[in-house]
């Protein structure tokens, strides 16, 4: 089927003219509505306004353009049914072969500081959405093109076939501009059922914020990869990306080398990522079957490695490395020393030389990551025949918040050692215990079903990597329902506890602490992980 009429209309008029070129320099008639139609003209292509073309002007204040039968039927007859063809011809209605819509900007719309709903509600488009699901549905007769990425592939395919198109192509095309529609859907169903009640009483006042549980939550992700398998050999798998990541996110990585990604690999990453991401200083994460298995802070990323490193060398075999500053050299040098074999190895930026030293681990996958601040509006979590929903965890304590609730206080260097264990223990499965000193990991316990475990495994870790405990502080990522938790902090030589608070036995945790001789602060925050 050769293209011989084709209907350009696009907000974004990105590639726009060397499209509607390359479409006129093969002979095709081109179609076109208000500022598009205005934009072709004025680089001297022969166009023809819709307006012209329907026999009836823009009218609504652009409200209505292109809902006409001389627009839909040219794109919606079929061209294998006779009767479509001659009603076509009955009605002065000439096929149109190609339309190249995109929709107006709702998504930028609705994130302008101030947007009123009225603004909102003129920026969802009507016409747009009847013209691509039209030419989709009849993708046998009609190429539909929402994605200006598809423009080059769709010339160079007319002029490698004498100006037409293959049905494979008009399908994909066809798939791709329904989940455009549907997702352009969604965006708007999201934002209006997020709106709240009596809204609609000022629709020239700012919109007040959409609520951030809509009453039907339409999601959209695109397929990056699919992978060997999931968790375990027997579950198939595949790694999904949302169509606008936040900034910093794993979403964003690019692999320099190595095997390909595994189902784990991606979820320990973005474990590691996001609790390395929360360091000014210099630092070092690894990751070992989705918890910290040791993180350290140093003057430089070396420094920091071989403290993180010396945590738990044990179960930082396998596991994956991320660090928040440019790879050097030096970073490469202290693993190979180590001999650490590592899965992943993510950063957001690598040296020439310390690429060079790296291409050499042929099987060790890289990852580079924009190191950007950023999060996930809402955090999803599958459970059977539903979603959980929640906002992500970002409380990070201040020094000026803590609370002291001892007879002691911290010293000023036990505080940082606090806020620095606190920190970790974010990123730790519940129940957490993290023993931390001098900007490093000590002992880790995680994902016990009781505290006190987690304290006794934290302390066996440290002492199984000959690390002393004595002047240590310790954070739990929740209160301590016993003094038993406490008891066995002092035994293992902490000086210092970090913990939210909050249980009915607070005060006998207190004395705990008192008859003990630490010092504890709470939070007022606790950080659960499941």
């Amino acid at each position: 089927m050769k293209i011989a009429q084709a209907l350009i209309s696009v907000s974004d008029k990105e590639g726009v003219l060397e499209f509607a070129r390359g479409l006129a320099a093969l002979g095709v008639k081109l179609l076109s509505t208000g500022g598009t139609a205005g934009l072709l003209r004025e680089d001297g292509l022969a166009v023809t306004e819709i307006g012209d073309y329907t026999g009836f002007p823009e009218m609504l204040d652009g409200r209505v353009k292109t809902l006409h039968p001389k627009v839909h039927g040219g794109i919606l007859a079929r061209r294998d049914l006779p009767a479509h063809m001659t009603t076509l011809e009955a009605h002065g209605i000439p096929p149109i072969d190609l339309v190249c819509v995109n929709l107006y900007p709702f998504r930028a719309t609705v994130a302008k500081p101030g947007v009123t709903l009225a603004e909102a509600i003129e920026n969802i488009d009507i016409g747009g959405p009847a013209m691509v699901r039209s030419a989709a549905k009849n993708y046998a007769g009609v190429a539909i093109v929402t994605d200006p990425a598809d423009y080059a592939r769709v010339l160079n395919e007319l002029k490698a076939n004498a100006g037409a198109l293959p049905l494979s192509t008009r399908f994909a095309l066809a798939k791709k501009a329904f989940t455009h529609t549907a997702r352009y859907d969604g965006m708007i169903a999201n934002w209006l059922t997020g709106e709240p009640e009596g809204v609609e009483a000022a629709p020239e006042a700012p919109a007040p914020a959409p609520a951030l549980f809509p009453e039907r939550l339409q999601l959209a992700f695109d397929r990056a990869q699919t992978l060997r398998y999931g968790e375990n050999p027997h579950q198939q798998a595949a790694f999904y990306r949302e169509p606008h990541p936040p900034a910093g996110s794993i979403a964003a990585y690019r692999q320099l080398q190595g095997k390909e990604l595994s189902y784990n690999n991606i979820a320990d990453a973005d474990a590691a990522w996001e609790c390395v991401k929360t360091f000014a200083a210099p630092a070092c994460v690894i990751v070992k079957h989705a918890n910290p298995c040791g993180v350290a802070i140093a003057p430089g990323l070396a420094g920091a490695y071989e403290k993180a490193f010396k945590t738990d060398a044990t179960s930082a075999f396998g596991g994956i490395i991320a660090f928040n500053d440019e790879v050097d050299t030096d970073v490469v040098e202290a693993m190979s020393a180590r001999k650490h074999f590592v899965e992943v190895l993510i950063a957001p930026a690598f040296t020439d030389a310390a690429r060079a030293l790296l291409a050499a681990k042929q099987n060790l996958r890289v990852l580079q990551a924009p190191l950007a601040p950023g999060h996930h509006a809402l955090e999803l979590k599958r459970v059977g025949g539903g979603l959980l929903a929640q906002t992500p965890d970002t409380f990070d304590i201040a020094p000026e918040n803590l609370k002291v609730v001892t007879k002691k206080a911290p010293t000023p260097a036990q505080t940082e050692d606090l806020l620095f264990a606190y920190r970790v223990a974010r990123f730790v499965k519940s129940n957490a215990i993290v023993f931390c000193g001098d900007g490093m990991t000590l002992g880790v316990g995680a994902g016990q079903m009781s505290r006190v475990d987690s304290t006794h495994i934290a302390s066996i870790k440290a002492r199984n990597a000959g690390l002393a405990l004595q002047g240590a502080v310790a954070a739990s990522d929740a209160f301590f329902p016993f003094r038993d938790g406490v008891d066995v902090l002092a035994a293992s030589g902490a000086v210092a506890v970090i913990q939210p608070g909050g249980s009915v036995r607070d005060e006998e945790v207190i004395a705990a602490a008192d008859e003990h001789g630490l010092a504890m602060v709470f939070t007022g925050a606790r950080h659960f992980r499941h």
